[in-house]
């Protein structure tokens, strides 16, 4: 039993066609909500109706960017239980981002009860559709009102949930992808391995201009030489070369994924050969050229893990497993979403039940 309180809505909203869910587009009737000030530290844990925030102009989030935020998912099974992919970790990857943007520390195992609770209430809310799940985003922001340059002394813990389908509306698919040698997301020293908004938002402009070329995603390069592979997109990058499966190191300037986390593990588990190393865009395409370039795929929550078809970069082009899904990606897609939705046995003790 969660201990936080639970206000329930007396206006409960009519749930979404679970066949044609967009993703991000529709929310829950609940919302969790906890307030920090310097005083009490973290309180006032509740479960409450979904509802518009009233801030003031001058909150610091609106002119600083002190926020941060997470993304998981629930899944139901086959049997009705509802369960959660490895929290625990998200919960530790908030820890490291709050103290980068220096946001007091949030309690683990309080933030992991507060998704558990917030999620028990919506239950209902959780499509049963095969690719759909609910998506959970808990979130913080500074909402105390002065224009100044340091910490906020008040803050706001929240998570709103959103059922969702397939991140891809054409399914598992291989993507194509703009190498971007242009912008760059993230420099050494910066906030690349921290889960902020901002991170986001300055990556806009090069999405735009891959989507007007024809392309699902961007392929981020290194922000000082121009020739590191780093992310896709909002997603970690692997690519399958040879006998061996390559993906770029955790060295702060791309996010630490937990999908990507558990892919070590299983390729690892499973007899493969796996380098995080470093690796230039020439030699990803000199693979390409050459015919050793076997799959390419990205690894995050919200698609799972999704095959790479075709990179361009420097108007040449590559196509990738003859632009198929290759049998390693579908192997890991068909584990990872098994164990997500309890249909795959968990054997390393990954999800979590919410009861």
């Amino acid at each position: 039993m969660s201990s936080f309180p639970v206000t329930k809505t007396s206006t409960p909203k009519a749930k979404p066609d679970p066949h044609h869910l967009k993703f991000g587009r529709s929310f829950t009737d609940h919302m969790f909500m906890m307030e920090y000030d310097e005083k009490e530290g973290w309180h006032n844990g509740r479960v409450i109706p979904y509802a518009p925030l009233s801030l003031e102009p001058a909150a610091v989030v609106f002119h600083y960017a002190q926020e941060m935020f997470e993304g998981l998912k629930a899944y139901k099974s086959k049997d009705g239980r509802v369960l959660l992919f490895r929290p625990d970790m998200n919960a530790k990857r908030t820890t490291r981002t709050n103290q980068r943007l220096c946001i007091p520390a949030l309690s683990e195992e309080v933030m992991v009860e507060a998704i558990q609770a917030v999620v028990d209430v919506d239950r209902d809310w959780i499509p049963e559709k095969p690719g759909t799940s609910l998506y959970i985003r808990p979130f913080i922001i500074a909402d105390e009102p002065f224009l100044g340059v340091s910490p906020a002394a008040h803050y706001l813990f929240m998570i709103i949930l959103s059922p969702v389908g397939p991140y891809y509306e054409q399914g598992l698919m291989p993507t194509k992808i703009f190498v971007e040698d242009e912008y760059v997301r993230a420099t050494p020293g910066g906030t690349g391995e921290a889960k902020i908004g901002a991170n986001y938002a300055i990556g806009l402009k090069a999405q735009v201009k891959a989507h007007e070329k024809g392309y699902e995603q961007v392929l981020w390069l290194d922000g000082i030489e121009r020739k590191y592979v780093e992310e896709i997109g909002t997603s970690n990058a692997f690519f399958f070369i040879g006998d061996e499966v390559i993906t770029p190191p955790l060295g702060g300037t791309i996010l630490p994924g937990i999908t990507r986390d558990s892919v070590l593990h299983l390729l690892k588990d499973w007899g493969y050969k796996v380098q995080e190393r470093r690796i230039t865009i020439e030699e990803v395409f000199e693979a390409g050229k050459a015919g050793h370039l076997k799959e390419m795929w990205a690894t995050g929550t919200a698609a799972v893990i999704s095959p790479v078809g075709e990179l361009s970069w420097k108007e040449e082009k590559i196509t990738i497993n003859r632009g198929e899904i290759g049998a390693l990606s579908q192997r890991l897609y068909d584990y990872l979403y098994g164990v997500q939705t309890g249909a795959v046995e968990d054997a390393y003790g990954w999800t979590l039940e919410v009861k």
